[in-house]
């Protein structure tokens, strides 16, 4: 996705590479990287909580949120951290959530920005369900929002946003989820941050009975956009993106 957008801006000396990355060593190769020669990286689970320690400089988003999903390295040595899931949740989605109740499904870094994207832009109510019930209170607390007990079903809302890493890799999400695939009836709208290939079980499962469905690549693209704007100064080519990211 990103290279396909380096080429489509010409920036053809540029290329954009995975690194695989334990969190034991993320403190002394993050620094190092800057030396290398990389202008930014992108962070995801487990490291977004753990990247925006590493920042001598923060977006007030990312620091609200406390996890970044993006670190830019900058000529005078700053490494400022950003979260760009936030915005990418809120304009993805089909209606505007200022008014709507929200369940969240997960108590990690994107869950944070996902909370707080939605009580940003005006959210009636957001729940968080984890499945340990002490990770979600503390997020609630920190955020204004509710926490849901573990151990009753969710009751329904108008968003449904899965924060989890449940799906990932094709699973089957409704064994480790509060979750029957029946009922994400209950919701006029479900987010899944998890992306694959073939798209996730729960999306389907949204998509079969007629739920409007925001997938992970769309989360995904809409991320990664802001992301590439920080890294380049350029505007991103979105169309380019998408297309390369479900291609």
């Amino acid at each position: 996705m990103h290279n396909a957008a380096l080429q489509a801006v010409g920036l053809d000396g540029w290329r954009y590479q995975l690194l695989p990355l334990p969190p034991e060593l993320l403190n002394e190769t993050v620094p190092s990287l800057r030396r290398a020669g990389f202008r930014g990286v992108n962070v995801t689970i487990p490291h977004k909580a753990a990247a925006l320690t590493l920042a001598s400089d923060r977006t007030e988003r990312a620091a609200a949120i406390g996890a970044a999903n993006t670190l830019t390295f900058e000529p005078g040595g700053e490494i400022v951290a950003d979260n760009t899931d936030a915005p990418a949740i809120v304009a993805a989605l089909p209606f505007d959530a200022r008014g709507q109740t929200a369940v969240v499904l997960g108590a990690g870094g994107s869950a944070r920005a996902a909370v707080w994207a939605l009580a940003g832009a005006g959210a009636r109510e957001v729940l968080i369900w984890n499945r340990s019930p002490e990770r979600a209170r503390a997020l609630a607390h920190e955020f204004g929002a509710t926490a849901l007990p573990a151990d009753e079903g969710l009751a329904g809302a108008d968003l449904l946003v899965n924060c989890t890493a449940a799906g990932l890799d094709g699973g089957d999400p409704f064994g480790s989820l509060p979750l029957e695939a029946e009922s994400v009836r209950n919701y006029r709208c479900v987010v899944d941050l998890v992306y694959t290939p073939s798209g996730t079980r729960l999306i389907d499962a949204a998509q079969r009975r007629g739920v409007a469905a925001v997938d992970g690549l769309e989360i995904l693209v809409g991320q990664g956009a802001l992301s590439f704007e920080r890294f380049t100064g350029r505007l991103a080519p979105v169309d380019v993106m998408r297309a390369a990211a479900r291609g």
